[in-house]
């Protein structure tokens, strides 16, 4: 759409709203419909905002709209609808575009709105205007709260946004061109505000209780309203000019004055005699040109000084992402007339609405009522307003509200938010900057005010003082908090406006600081230091095997003397079995299953020396689980007694949680166990005695010297003030410190010979006095140190600076000790054959793999600066530790965590779902705490893995057994052996899904023998041959796939209909079809030979129910009268028989088959296919062989790995 050309309906609405004739604005009868037309066009315009501009550009806002609202202000809907339609265009360019557009033709359209809300701001500046407005609005006010309707709160909110948005238009500095105590628009503007009487009702909705709904909507405006001022000169308006004052602009006048002489010098100095044409050609000598001769000089001698070889060259063009940040706000001095309304309004607003209207902004601010970023408004109220009572007529009372402890808390909460914003948001990084700036300056504000309070007559206000800086001082954030913002400051997101209100407030803490020690003997403070946890490390094998941390010397050392108390014990008549209860009621562990911690409390007594509280407890555990003699016969005699605390004493016994010394905890994850580092780090606080040359050492380092320096650079715009705060910090850092050589840098010294030569030196003293003394120590070092001139190249921290004083190598003296061994030939030989070998292993940390194959020990620093020196690698940080360094979390992040909760908080693993799916990567600590803190989990302990619990045992294990059989894990032969820690959690993941895995089968079986039932019990044949040859297949291969489940068969494709049929499907872990291509059920990829003849082995029916449909199956089948596919169904009965034989001889307890046995076996099912007839009688006489084998019922059950061990067998039989 051409914006230049008016749309048709658009135009048509315009001129139906009425016409101007003279000044007085005839309104049409369809006025209020079309205004509520432009609103509902304006809802519908596109993105390049088209309807806003052609309206801007039609000047109807000028023409139409302020008429109206100032000529029919008896007409309410009208008015009402008008005020909307204002509201609407003359909101901020920045929200109609949300930022400020990169595109060309998207800024153009930002920029032509901007122009237009320029000229609506200039349409405002009448008097007449404000007038209505605050007219309707003190007969809004003027209604109680019982009387006021929504209609009345609508209106008055609107007639604030109204007047916030005109204030909000920026200047145009380059079309109004105004200068110093010139009526700028902005000027006209707040005198409207004050002749229409609207400072009075803002000042009536801060201080009334009854009206604190519009407190920010007020603070806004008024913010606004004090936007281009300085606080400082506003409070001495009217005060007459200050001695100081009329000094300072003196020096100022000298400074300019000896800078236009010593040009005016210059000039006269390169006048020759001559005119240029005469000038001649010159032979530099030393100085080569491009190629080896000395340079030729076309010019004059007097331009020879200037000569640069940069002359002629095109400038390098810097990256608008490396350019540096720019101002954003300026100050201008306003017409007096409009200073000194706007003095009076700020001493009104300090008198009666300041500490009413902070307090009620801070509660909403805290109870989170107000809307995004609403707290630099209280930030900016705060240092301006505290900066104005300071330089008008200092009255704590006027400021009570913000001057405490919890200020000073408030604003350093949000400053080192805006800090990690700016940080972690790269491309909002330059506004959090300026939400930070705001914080420094109301935190230099309240250092300030508190300065301010030292030097007060009054006793009361410097005890306030003292307490406040007393707790300023003790508390460690707020001291660290300037070391902080120097070493992150970034010049490209951060203006050097910021940098100088850093510099001032560092030196005014450092300054206070001071101050207060030397006023008290030794001062307290408060110290935070993180203490990392240290894990005990257990060599592998000990760990995985559980054996106790003692050699097999140490315990047969201490078993003498234990066993004579033992022996004094057991004879003791009196000893009590009740003392002591062998398991915990109110644990969650069944009692069955607490018989390993009831070992393990045993053998601890014995090795703390308790003799008798390990016997006591044997005893004990005796009579709660007499079963299988674990804890020895009821009749045992004293001497096997001992014997038993003996093997006990030696017996490797798994300890999952450590000793229980202090008490028994509830059962956790080792994933939970095994936290990042965040959560191994434990912050201990602690006081030491405050030394203050030991806090200014902090620095002391090239950082925060580079900082004041790049400051230093702009000394002839910085205030003297600001000069003075440079100059001071770094001759602390050099006398004080004695660490002048901190700045011996060439760009520093370049810096000073600038300074040297300039013309107006003489009115910067403080800084020739320094560099001149700065350069006098160098030229004393270089006197002695040759390699001083080269080290100017370097910035340099406190070591180097050391080793320039007092030599190099003189670090290396003290520590001689601990100083790296030389690399041998061999080892960097070695050293070069590792890295080649592992540099390009996937998943694998190259340095980690390097140290645990070298022969010498050294550090992981060491080998990757070694690597470095030998050009393996290119940088240090190519060995960095992959980590998550994300700090705060967006609004989608905390949206994306709590719906992955909302998806997985019914299953068994809560917290790895979520940290598989998540996309921000973060450490298991960080999720958890965001978690706890979004309030979607009370405790940690919710999101601990959901362990399925074991079966307990029907029987226990035989005396002839020994200890370490028993308390082995059912499942730990089947395990390999640690290997690396990395693979840790894969072997846990796949254990819980195993046990998983069974736990679902225990209820599939009970599902199938429903089935039965119902008639589906050639299916369930059919599914089991499915998984047996499955399992068969994926032996053989070696790898597997997902293998679908194809029903041939009418009544297999009914089964597969079935509901309960696919319930059982999906409890034996069967996928359904994943998507609309596929069809068929599969058997997953995951499931391993082993899990699938298990599941098939829960297929089995009972021993009777076979025999009965097995044999009637089998004797309707006629030889004569098979189909086709009655092979295959031969073939599939005959595996479905073996999968038979298997689980019948594990239901009997059969620990292992003799080789007769199973050869017999062997040749009963090869002749299953001619001999259908012979297969059932063997069948049958295999039952009966094994029912005639059965064992005893009190015999006890084989362990089951000992039964997977037996379906391997029959498998590679």
């Amino acid at each position: 759409m051409d914006l230049y050309m008016m749309n048709c309906e658009l135009l048509a609405t315009c001129s139906a709203l009425g016409y101007l004739e003279g000044d007085t604005y005839h309104k049409e009868p369809d006025c209020l419909e079309s205004v509520k037309d432009l609103i509902r066009y304006l809802r519908h315009e596109d993105e390049t905002r088209d309807v806003r501009q052609q309206l801007g550009a039609a000047q109807i806002l000028q023409s139409d709209l302020l008429p109206i609202l100032t000529q029919h202000q008896q007409d309410k809907p009208l008015f009402d609808a008008v005020i909307r339609l204002m509201v609407n265009l003359t909101q901020p360019a920045l929200l109609c575009f949300g930022s400020v557009p990169t595109e060309p033709s998207m800024r153009h359209h930002f920029l032509q709105v901007l122009a237009y809300l320029q000229a609506y701001k200039e349409a405002f500046a009448s008097e007449k205007t404000f007038g209505v407005l605050s007219e309707t609005l003190y007969e809004m006010l003027q209604l109680g709260w019982e009387e006021r309707q929504e209609e009345d709160n609508l209106l008055i909110e609107r007639i604030l946004l109204l007047v916030r948005n005109i204030l909000h238009v920026p200047a145009d500095l380059d079309q109004e061109k105004r200068i110093d105590d010139d009526a700028s628009i902005h000027d006209q503007l707040l005198w409207a505000i004050h002749l229409s009487g609207l400072d009075d009702l803002l000042l009536f909705l801060a201080s009334s209780p009854a009206e604190q709904q519009w407190s920010l909507h007020v603070l806004e405006i008024i913010s606004l309203m004090f936007r281009d001022q300085n606080p400082e000169q506003l409070g001495r308006v009217g005060q007459g000019r200050l001695a100081q004052e009329r000094s300072t602009d003196v020096a100022e006048l000298e400074m300019l004055r000896q800078r236009e002489m010593a040009e005016k010098k210059a000039r006269a100095l390169q006048r020759g005699n001559r005119h240029s044409r005469f000038g001649g050609s010159y032979i530099v000598q030393g100085l080569k040109s491009i190629g080896e001769r000395d340079l030729i000089f076309h010019k004059g001698l007097h331009n020879l000084q200037n000569y640069s070889s940069d002359l002629g060259k095109q400038p390098r063009r810097v990256p608008k992402r490396r350019q540096a940040a720019q101002e954003l706000s300026t100050q201008r001095r306003s017409a007096l007339n409009v200073r000194l309304f706007l003095r009076d309004f700020c001493s009104e607003f300090l008198e009666n609405c300041y500490n009413r209207l902070m307090g009620a902004v801070k509660d909403h601010l805290l109870r989170e009522k107000a809307q995004q970023h609403d707290e630099t408004y209280y930030m900016w109220a705060l240092a301006f307003f505290m900066a104005f009572n300071r330089a008008a007529s200092f009255q704590p009372g006027l400021v009570s509200e913000t001057l405490s402890v919890r200020s000073f808390h408030f604003i350093e909460q949000n400053l080192t938010n805006y800090y990690e914003m700016m940080l972690t948001d790269r491309k909002e990084a330059r506004s959090w900057a300026c939400r930070m700036h705001l914080a420094l300056k109301a935190y230099q504000e309240l250092l300030a005010t508190v300065n301010e309070m030292d030097v007060s007559p009054d006793e009361a206000v410097r005890e306030s003082s003292r307490i406040i800086k007393n707790n300023i001082f003790y508390m460690m954030e707020y001291r660290e908090l300037f070391l902080t913002l120097f070493r992150k400051f970034d010049e490209r997101c951060q203006p050097r406006s910021f940098l100088r209100d850093l510099v001032e407030t560092t030196h005014l803490f450092l300054k206070m600081l001071e101050r207060f020690c030397r006023s008290r003997g030794n001062l307290m403070v408060q110290n935070k230091r993180k203490k990392r946890k240290k894990k005990k490390k257990v060599p592998d094998q000990a760990v995985a095997s559980g054996n106790v941390p003692y050699r097999e010397e140490e315990l047969e050392a201490l078993w003498p003397g234990l066993a004579e108390q033992l022996q004094c014990c057991a004879q003791d008549p009196e000893l009590s079995v009740d003392s002591m209860v062998p398991f915990d009621a109110a644990s969650e562990m069944p009692v069955e299953e607490q018989r390993v911690e009831a070992m393990v409390r045993i053998q601890d007594h014995l090795l703390a020396g308790q003799p008798l509280q390990a016997l006591t407890l044997l005893r004990s555990a005796r009579e709660v689980w007499p079963e299988g003699d674990v804890f020895g016969f009821p009749d045992i005699s004293p001497e096997e007694e001992l014997q038993l605390l003996k093997q006990i004493l030696s017996a490797p016994l798994p300890r999952i949680r450590g000793t229980e010394e202090g008490g028994a905890e509830e059962e956790e994850d080792e994933e939970e166990e095994e936290e990042k580092e965040e959560e191994l780090q434990v912050v201990q606080v602690s006081e030491k005695e405050f030394s203050f040359l030991d806090y200014l050492k902090r620095f002391a380092c090239s950082t925060i010297v580079r900082a004041y320096v790049l400051l230093l650079q702009s000394y002839r715009q910085n205030s003297a003030h600001t000069n003075h705060c440079v100059v001071k910090m770094l001759h602390r850092l050099a006398h004080d410190l004695k660490m002048e050589a901190l700045l011996f840098q060439l760009s520093v010294f370049f810096f000073f010979n600038r300074l040297l030569s300039d013309p107006a030196a003489g009115a910067y003293k403080e800084l020739v006095t320094f560099a001149k003394y700065i350069l006098a120590k160098f030229f004393a070092l270089a006197a002695i140190n040759e390699k001083a001139f080269v080290e100017l190249l370097f910035w340099k921290n406190t070591a180097v600076v050391r080793e320039m004083t007092e030599g190099y190598g003189s670090l290396d003296g003290g520590s001689s000790s601990r100083r790296a061994a030389a690399w041998s030939p061999e080892e960097e030989a070695q050293l070069r054959e590792l890295y080649l070998s592992h540099k390009d292993v996937e998943g694998q940390d190259v340095v980690e793999a390097i140290l645990a194959c070298l022969h010498t020990a050294r550090t992981r620093k060491q080998v990757i600066h070694h690597l470095v020196q030998l050009g393996l690698a290119d940088s240090i940080k190519d060995f960095q530790r992959k980590g998550t360094h994300i700090v705060l979390w967006t609004e989608d992040q905390e949206l994306e965590l709590q719906r992955l909760f909302e998806e997985f908080q019914d299953s068994d693993n809560v917290l790895g779902h979520i940290m598989k799916n998540i996309t921000a990567k973060r450490s298991r600590a960080r999720v958890v705490d965001k978690l706890l803190a979004l309030g979607l989990i009370a405790e940690r302990r919710e999101l601990y893995k959901k362990r399925k619990k074991k079966l307990a045992p029907s029987s226990m294990l035989d005396g002839k057994e020994s200890l370490k059989d028993f308390w082995q894990d059912p499942e730990e032969g089947e395990n390999l052996p640690e290997e690396e820690s990395e693979e840790e959690e894969e072997k846990e993941e796949s254990l819980d899904a195993e046990q998983a895995h069974s736990s679902s089968l225990l209820s599939a079986e009970n599902l199938g023998q429903g089935l039965r039932q119902e008639g589906f019990s050639a299916p369930l044949l059919w599914l089991q041959n499915c998984l047996i040859r499955a399992a068969g297949d994926r032996e053989e291969d070696g790898c597997s796939q997902a293998i679908p489940l194809v029903p041939l068969t009418e009544e297999n494709e009914e089964a597969m209909e079935n509901e309960q049929f696919q319930q059982l499907l999906r409890r034996l872990g069967i996928r359904p079809p994943a998507s609309a291509q596929e069809t068929f059920w599969r058997i997953p990829a995951k499931l391993s030979p082993t899990q699938l003849r298990r599941v098939a082995a829960f297929l089995t029916q009972s021993k009777e129910e076979e025999e009965e449909k097995l044999q009637l199956e089998l004797e309707l089948s006629i030889p004569g009268e098979q189909e086709p596919n009655e092979e295959d169904q031969q073939e599939n009965r005959a595996e479905a028989l073996r999968a038979l034989l298997i689980a019948r001889k594990k239901k009997a307890g059969l620990a292992s088959l003799e080789e007769e046995e199973n050869a017999n076996e062997k040749e009963q099912l090869k002749e299953v296919l001619p001999k259908k007839r012979q297969l059932l009688d063997s069948d049958e006489e295999e039952g009966v062989e094994g029912r005639s084998k059965a064992p005893d019922p009190e015999a006890p059950v084989i362990q089951k790995k000992k039964r997977y061990q037996i379906e391997d067998e029959d498998e590679n039989d």
